[in-house]
């Protein structure tokens, strides 16, 4: 062909999408807000935060190790790469723009590509600032925070993952040297799973049983060098490496490590708790032996807090594309665009709404309870250096149980956000995909969901009976005694609701909440204590009580922050408007929930036939009123494009003008015809010719 160059990319014609365009639609959303929505999401995410998103875009925007245009088609070796690059370029702006910690975080988040240098930052350090004595601060934590050694968290073992007191690597005290000596007696002993060991970490927080003249003392944590500071190459004694790609989190040297008698110094174990004392190996426990929950606690908070954002990034993208996206003309109510009968919004569909709608509900009460949890972590901190442990251990169980919970629901609602999308959800281009392969691993990290929340049964039976026994304190911090005080007063209650209004007032909701849980842990109780039931054969009983408890949890603290908004104790205002829209969200996210999860409440007898059918009466009659905010509500995150990277969950509503963009950026688009066809697609296709011409002289 005359003039034909192989080396030409596909560009799409200069074409506008068929009228009106995804811009206009956007907007039309937009005009029927009934809050400001800028307002809403001071309130939501602090003005300070604000100020600084609005700052740090614009810088990582232009960095071109930050650009996000190729990330999509990156394989795994680019994509550590580059994570490598972006994180050392992350210091370097650090340092240039004095960003503070927060700073920092909204880095992160904007960025949003999972980087070894990150659980340098939120476990290694937390473990360190948790556990450390003065002098373990000076040699560990100090350097830590100026970057000077980078570090991993070593728990998880390739036999072993949520039952810590099983992990099998020891760590046995030699009085004549004073040192303590590492060693994987097993195959399955191998630190494996741990983020940043892989290729970058150069120290390791390492938990390991404790080994003192052959007693073993159960799992204590450790703080040693694993690498050269020289070289980088890992210690002797030790065999590091990667464990090989992953479903997602790929931008992560995920790493194993082997310890064959790898001797570290006493100085290693850290002490602020327990210790062993130098020469003799005299063992002395901690205080408390919950505190060493605190460095868990830390964690499981973080991921509680994260959920929030990540099904309000999910919702902003499937929301707004629900705007934009029209699919057949609804023949009871055609939708006109000047003269024209034009299709249906799918966010006009009640199934879409109920799809949808109530995901928005889960992102704010799940951001609401995420700050709750950060404030109770830091109440508890502060209470410990006190010597007060009150809250130590609600704090846990409810840590526990809420990571299980909040990830199980962010996990279900990104993909139900992604399914939202039809078609183009499939596609990389919408965000959702590669954004729900990273969020995954929250599902096991710190403890696999299905596991974990037995650490909240367990602390739920043991209040329970403590109550029954007249032996537990109340305090404000224990929700748990406060429902099942109330429920053992009248355990035959029934809802006092007498129409479908009548679930629109948080005291007849959180009152039906706080009996369903208590009903269950009543139950198991009576099953475990007095009729012989194992734990084993009550495990999925066990699963519900912790559900119940979290939901319990989530529903109250939505609740809370929308009285502590009426009273006007909150450091941002909001007006009428705002606490109104806030208040539906409260609403639908409880009924909602109380929807999906009917069988428990009949299982108490708490509500009757007709009632439940009053719930689901509210559930659509709140998806009505929630509808003309949709879009508002998700602008209120204040999430950028960005971030987002989505050509779906564009603000401007662009969509396919930004789905072409990104598909001329497809690698096999950079050639008219690619190089294959020469030496794989011709090749076939002549062979087909020839054995077709062979077949017919054949035959004649």
């Amino acid at each position: 062909m005359a003039g034909f160059k192989n080396n030409v990319p596909v560009r799409f014609p200069d074409l506008p999408p068929k009228s009106p365009s995804g811009a206009d639609l956007i907007q039309v959303e937009r005009a029927k807000a009934t809050f400001d929505v800028k307002a809403l999401s001071k309130f939501l995410n602090g003005e300070e935060w604000l100020s600084k998103l609005e700052k740090i875009v614009p810088i990582l925007e232009s960095e071109p190790v930050f650009d996000k245009t190729q990330r999509y088609f990156q394989g795994r070796d680019a994509k550590i790469r580059n994570a490598w690059e972006k994180d050392k370029r992350h210091l370097e702006l650090a340092r240039e723009h004095n960003w503070d910690k927060t700073d920092e975080s909204i880095a992160h988040m904007l960025y949003d590509q999972p980087s070894p240098y990150r659980l340098h930052y939120i476990m290694f350090i937390p473990t360190l600032e948790g556990q450390c004595n003065e002098e373990q601060r000076k040699l560990f934590l100090e350097p830590s925070k100026r970057d000077e050694i980078i570090g991993c968290y070593a728990q998880t073992e390739l036999g072993h993952g949520s039952n810590v007191q099983g992990l099998e690597t020891t760590a046995t005290y030699i009085p004549e040297t004073n040192e303590f000596e590492l060693h994987s007696p097993h195959l399955s002993s191998a630190k494996w799973w741990i983020g940043a060991l892989g290729k970058t970490a150069n120290y390791a927080v390492i938990m390991a049983r404790l080994i003192i003249h052959g007693k073993d003392y159960g799992s204590h944590t450790f703080c040693a060098q694993i690498r050269s500071l020289e070289d980088h190459r890992p210690l002797p004694g030790l065999t590091i490496g990667d464990i090989g790609p992953k479903f997602g989190y790929n931008g992560v040297d995920n790493g194993f490590m082997m310890f064959d008698h790898f001797r570290i110094p006493h100085i290693s174990m850290l002490a602020k708790y327990a210790q062993v004392k130098p020469g003799s190996g005299e063992y002395v426990k901690p205080i408390n032996s919950k505190l060493s929950y605190g460095g868990m606690v830390h964690v499981r908070a973080n991921i509680v807090n994260e959920t929030g954002r990540a099904l309000a990034r999910a919702s902003t993208v499937a929301v707004r594309y629900a705007a934009v996206r029209r699919q057949f003309v609804d023949a009871a109510s055609p939708r006109k665009w000047g003269n024209e009968t034009i299709e249906t919004s799918v966010i006009d569909y009640t199934m879409v709404q109920y799809r949808l709608l109530p995901i928005i509900a889960q992102a704010y009460a799940l951001l609401f309870t995420g700050q709750e949890m950060m404030r109770l972590y830091h109440l508890n901190m502060e209470a410990m250096k006190q010597g007060n442990f009150d809250i130590l251990a609600d704090l846990h169980a409810s840590s526990s149980g809420l990571k299980s919970l909040t990830s199980f629901m962010a996990v279900d609602g990104i993909e139900e956000c992604r399914r939202s999308c039809g078609g183009h959800g499939y596609s990389m281009f919408s965000g959702l995909g590669h954004f729900y392969q990273d969020y995954l691993p929250n599902m096991t990290v710190e403890g696999d969901n299905n596991m974990i929340y037995q650490q909240t049964s367990r602390y739920l039976l043991k209040t329970y009976r403590n109550v029954i026994a007249g032996t537990a304190k109340p305090s404000e911090h224990n929700l748990t005694f406060i429902y099942l005080s109330q429920y053992l007063q009248n355990p035959k209650a029934k809802c006092p609701a007498n129409s479908a209004n009548d679930f629109l007032n948080p005291e007849v909701i959180l009152t039906a909440f706080g009996f369903r849980a208590a009903y269950g842990i009543a139950k198991v109780a009576e099953q475990i204590d007095h009729q012989g039931r194992s734990w084993n054969d009550a495990l999925v009983d066990l699963h519900r009580i912790s559900r119940a408890h979290c939901q319990y949890n989530i529903v109250r603290n939505f609740f809370i922050t929308l009285q502590r908004a009426n009273e006007g104790n909150n450091q941002q205002n909001i007006s009428m408007a705002e606490r109104k829209v806030l208040q539906s969200l409260a609403y639908l996210f409880a009924l909602h929930t109380m929807e999906k999860d009917l069988s428990d409440f009949v299982m108490s007898s708490y509500f009757s036939p007709e009632q439940m059918d009053m719930i689901k009466q509210q559930v659509q009659s709140l998806l009505k009123v929630v509808r003309p905010d949709a879009v508002a509500l998700v602008d209120a995150f204040a999430l950028p494009d960005y971030m987002l990277h989505s050509a779906l969950g564009r603000y401007d509503g662009n969509v396919y003008p930004a789905l072409t963009k990104m598909a001329e950026q497809e690698p096999l688009n950079q050639t008219i015809v690619v190089d294959a066809y020469e030496t794989c697609i011709k090749p076939m296709r002549e062979n087909a010719l020839k054995n077709k011409k062979d077949i017919t002289a054949a035959k004649l």
